[in-house]
């Protein structure tokens, strides 16, 4: 059995349900991902029997995760989202598209998977194009950034030469 070695910070994701086919499908989307290790607890809990309650380690774009099926204690909300740095627009489309379907799609480039759970997409570039030092162009990029749902790179490009 794979075990993770610890990291100083873990995210740690509560579903009430489908936390191992969550792992599996975040891990089908990203670069070094994996799904490390599947782990039933093997007592009784409160929120089920033995065996019933799974926890999940996985790793995303190297980053180290656990999740575990425990019940619908806590919804996930905006409190929490992952944001993806995307380095063109295909990278925002393909995660926008699988991501996003069988969820609800938001503002600015943020969305709620099928789980719940609220990504940010965004691509590299806005960060760029937002700490321009001319506040102008900065304001054109925030106001297209802002009628956007998935966001659109080039759109972006053309408020910042002021198209």
């Amino acid at each position: 059995m794979a075990t993770m070695s610890p990291s100083k910070i873990t995210p740690h994701l509560w579903f009430a349900d489908k936390a191992v086919e969550a792992a599996k499908f975040y891990v089908s989307l990203f670069p070094d991902s994996r799904v490390d290790s599947v782990t039933p607890i093997p007592a009784d809990t409160p929120s089920g029997p033995a065996g019933s309650v799974q926890v999940v380690e996985f790793t995303l774009a190297g980053q180290k995760f656990m999740a575990i099926n425990a019940g619908p204690l806590d919804p996930f909300n905006h409190s929490i989202s992952f944001m993806v740095n995307c380095a063109d627009q295909a990278e925002v489309d393909l995660l926008w598209d699988a991501l996003s379907d069988g969820g609800t799609v938001e503002q600015c480039g943020w969305l709620r998977d099928r789980y719940g759970l609220s990504w940010q997409i965004v691509p590299t570039a806005l960060g760029e194009l937002m700490r321009s030092g001319d506040r102008s162009r900065a304001g054109r990029v925030m106001q297209a950034m802002l009628g956007m749902k998935k966001i659109d790179l080039a759109g972006l490009r053309r408020a910042y030469e002021g198209a």
